[in-house]
């Protein structure tokens, strides 16, 4: 019977901490434009099933190729969204989709400002599209430096953990 016994740190799970960096910082920016706070629980360098129900995706294009992901919580996407446009929908409307989108870009276009003069920088991006429900997965080519960030929001209402999780995915291939 294998069993694992080393401690694994975030040294080792991490060949560049830059992305992380990056991700963190434009999340934090983007959620308080959105008058949303969430801390960061978990991080991985390899994909991890989408725990939330609403997904922003953007293509991104230059040292790197690749896309980003921003997976959320049907109810933290609608706090989200009322947040940054300061009205009140209390379901997934048109507006609220339209609203992850830009939440989508928000925090794409943070994380694109801190890795520009690094190795990782994109100037260019794609429109976001956004995928509503469950049962889908994204497969991904071998080779992609991959590294995904899950947040939980401190939403005091809400009981199921799919309810306040936002979790940002980088799938890059350096050029």
């Amino acid at each position: 019977m294998a069993t694992a016994t080393a401690e694994v740190g975030l040294d080792y799970i991490l060949s560049d901490p830059t992305l992380l960096q990056a991700i963190q910082g434009a999340v934090n920016s983007g959620l308080t434009m959105c008058d949303a706070t969430a801390r960061c629980v978990g991080v991985s360098s390899v994909p991890t099933g989408q725990g939330g129900n609403v997904t922003g995706m953007i293509g991104v294009h230059g040292k790197v190729s690749g896309f980003v992901t921003v997976n959320i919580g049907r109810r933290f996407a609608i706090k989200a969204v009322e947040g940054l446009l300061q009205e009140s929908y209390g379901e997934l409307t048109s507006q609220v989709v339209y609203g992850v989108g830009e939440i989508t870009n928000i925090i794409v276009g943070g994380i694109k400002g801190t890795l520009a003069s690094t190795k990782w920088a994109f100037p260019h991006i794609t429109v976001p599209s956004v995928i509503v429900g469950n049962g889908y997965e994204i497969a991904y080519s071998k080779g992609l430096e991959f590294l995904s960030v899950t947040f939980e929001h401190d939403d005091a209402d809400a009981v199921m953990l799919e309810d306040r999780v936002l979790t940002v995915s980088v799938s890059l291939l350096r050029l």
